[in-house]
């Protein structure tokens, strides 16, 4: 699957990375040229700019957003400005619920999916894999499930409490066992 990335911060150039590593085709940009050139010579499509970011994109383009809280409004602001029906913008910071409604309204009525997707596993996230917080139309979120379950941790990173030993695996938990590898 393709994904761009934008934010290439410690988070986010790891998560490009792990999702290189899964056979994911990432489209990357951030304002340091220097983050886009390290991706590049790991796999990465490097972008100049957002337009650039954008033409390198296939429909429906996804874009996901690792960048600081005090530049999420004006980076989603810019991206769906470039956007079209159709295309899927997620927001990978610990964003406060009443903004993701706020920001999944306005773009809706653009034809623009919003996904929020909370992440969380640090410069460890490469190896270890990231905890994410998913939450958006159920068509959309279906229709990542590939990028999530390449970032998610593996099924048995951790061990199962005594009361779920039995029981089948759910997403909660991972999503490799609902949608395969890729």
């Amino acid at each position: 699957m393709q994904m761009g990335m934008v934010g290439l911060g410690r988070m986010g150039a790891n998560m490009v990375r792990r999702l290189l590593h899964g056979g994911h085709e990432c489209v990357v940009f951030d304002v340091s040229p220097d983050a886009v050139k390290t991706l590049v010579k790991e796999g990465a499509i490097g972008a100049s700019s957002l337009d650039d970011f954008r033409a390198k994109l296939t429909k429906p383009r996804v874009a996901w957003m690792m960048v600081p809280a005090a530049v999420v409004e004006q980076t989603l602001a810019d991206l769906s400005a470039r956007f079209e029906p159709g295309d899927i913008l997620v927001d990978g910071g610990n964003s406060y619920y009443v903004d993701d409604l706020r920001r999944a309204k306005a773009l809706r009525a653009k034809g623009i999916h919003y996904v929020d997707s909370g992440t969380s596993g640090g410069v460890w996230g490469l190896e270890r894999g990231f905890c994410q917080m998913i939450g958006g139309e159920s068509e959309v979120v279906k229709h990542l499930d590939p990028i999530f379950a390449t970032l998610a941790p593996p099924l048995d990173s951790a061990p199962r409490t005594p009361a779920r030993e039995k029981l089948a695996p759910s997403t909660a938990e991972h999503f490799f066992e609902r949608i395969g590898s890729n």
